[in-house]
């Protein structure tokens, strides 16, 4: 993989406990297409949208499901070196939960966390990103932003940044929320970083999907039986979000720049 994709996320997979039924929500809500390439033992299919490969969908691995992992999603974000930096992650005060290993003719990964346990993978492929990485960030169907609900925001934009080169953005200033930290990879804000609420068990990756109009796409998640966590409401620079847990759980968010 070529070294200008470093530190930015390049991937994101949906670990979830029923794939057909993750493939239906996701088709209605968001628009994606969805295609089957796991092989003997493997299952595992790709959603996209137009040409884009945008994620992918597998089970829950059955070791994981044993030490209680629920649905997620989870990102993954290129490094040149994953065995160098599953090092660095570990010395910074994270964990290394599995690997580094290979996954054929696909690359390298290992699944790490930040020093509050927020999940993340470190990956370098064999080849490029799947298309759509670099493609204009609103574009709906992508993942337009991502959000790292923090344990504590000092301690972790720290180790994020001195993990990945992550540069700090504007402070947002939210009320009794505290405040709201852009960061950027490669010179562009590409998310934000909050404390997590008291009622959130424990830090966690969240990603925004584009939609073009956030009430339709409301509407479309709560008819697929989504549940809808926060919003839909306006957020600083004029965008409109809302937070869901999907049929099975995993968490996830819709952004759009319009009611």
């Amino acid at each position: 993989m070529n070294s200008k994709h470093h530190g930015k996320f390049v991937w994101y997979d949906l670990m979830t406990e029923d794939m057909k039924a993750a493939e239906n929500f996701y088709r209605e809500v968001i628009g994606w297409g969805v295609q089957d390439v796991g092989g003997p033992g493997r299952p595992y299919a790709l959603f996209s949208k137009g040409a884009a490969m945008v994620a992918g969908l597998m089970p829950i691995p059955p070791e994981a499901r044993q030490m209680g992992m629920r649905p997620r999603w989870t990102g993954y974000v290129a490094v040149d070196d994953v065995d160098t930096y599953a090092k660095r992650v570990v010395a910074a005060g994270g964990a290394v939960h599995r690997g580094p290993e290979d996954i054929p003719g696909i690359g390298r990964f290992a699944v790490a966390s930040d020093p509050h346990k927020a999940i993340f993978i470190l990956f370098k492929g064999t080849s490029e990103p799947p298309a759509g990485l670099d493609t204009a960030q609103g574009a709906p169907g992508l993942i337009g932003w991502h959000e790292l609900q923090a344990g504590d925001l000092d301690a972790d934009l720290t180790f994020y940044s001195g993990l990945f080169g992550w540069t700090k953005g504007e402070a947002v200033d939210m009320g009794q929320a505290g405040p709201y930290q852009l960061f950027a990879t490669g010179g562009t804000p590409v998310g934000g970083m909050t404390g997590k609420s008291p009622d959130t068990p424990q830090p966690f990756w969240l990603y925004y999907f584009n939609v073009e109009a956030i009430d339709d796409a409301v509407a479309r998640a709560e008819k697929a039986g989504g549940r809808l966590n926060g919003g839909p409401h306006q957020v600083p620079g004029g965008a409109w979000i809302a937070h869901f847990d999907d049929p099975q759980g995993a968490k996830f968010a819709l952004t759009a720049p319009k009611r």
